[in-house]
């Protein structure tokens, strides 16, 4: 995630004349989480990121790529995918302005010990993907499975979930997401 994180959630909660405690009550965060991670202290987690943008109503693909283009574009180089992951995921969104779109791909890299959280997470629509290599751990609902390459997964994203590199390898995976979540 950006190193100006901090700045940009603390900008964006100012404009909407939130203070700490207030985004932290309509989220569910703590206060000093939302506190460290406006300081740059902490990296929040993929799931715990989520949670405070909902609170300002606001995806993350949204947060990381405010500027909005009047055209959607349709190609993409390896070097134009917009990264909104952090720490020990690497999330490689195919293009920044998601709006309007019915569809979010992912190129993501989890390295070893990576978490999406330790709690279990969910929200509207469904989520697909592919292992390209390494593998993972993913939990949906009371389910569990470790995949390597080749396997695959598509759940109701309604159902909690998780997703963990369990392993001593990078894992990466080839996602999509519908309609977007970030």
């Amino acid at each position: 995630m950006s190193s100006d994180l901090g700045a940009r959630l603390k900008a964006i909660r100012e404009q909407q004349g939130l203070s700490q405690r207030e985004l932290a009550k309509r989220t569910g965060v703590t206060h000093a989480t939302v506190s460290l991670i406006e300081q740059n202290k902490v990296s929040p987690s993929v799931s715990s990121l989520k949670k405070i943008l909902g609170g300002l109503s606001l995806s993350v693909g949204d947060f990381f790529a405010p500027d909005r283009s009047p055209e959607q574009k349709i190609f993409f180089g390896k070097d134009e995918l917009l990264e909104i992951g952090g720490g020990k995921i690497s999330l490689r969104q195919v293009g920044e302005d998601l709006h309007g779109r019915a569809l979010q791909m992912l190129h993501e890299l989890h390295y070893p010990g990576a978490d999406t959280g330790k709690q279990l997470y969910n929200h509207d629509g469904e989520e697909g993907a592919v292992i390209i290599r390494g593998y993972i751990e993913v939990t949906v609902g009371e389910q569990t499975r470790v995949l390597g390459p080749g396997d695959a997964f598509l759940f109701s994203s309604r159902s909690p979930h998780r997703l963990r590199n369990i392993g001593s390898e990078v894992c990466e995976i080839v996602s999509a997401c519908s309609p977007p979540t970030f």
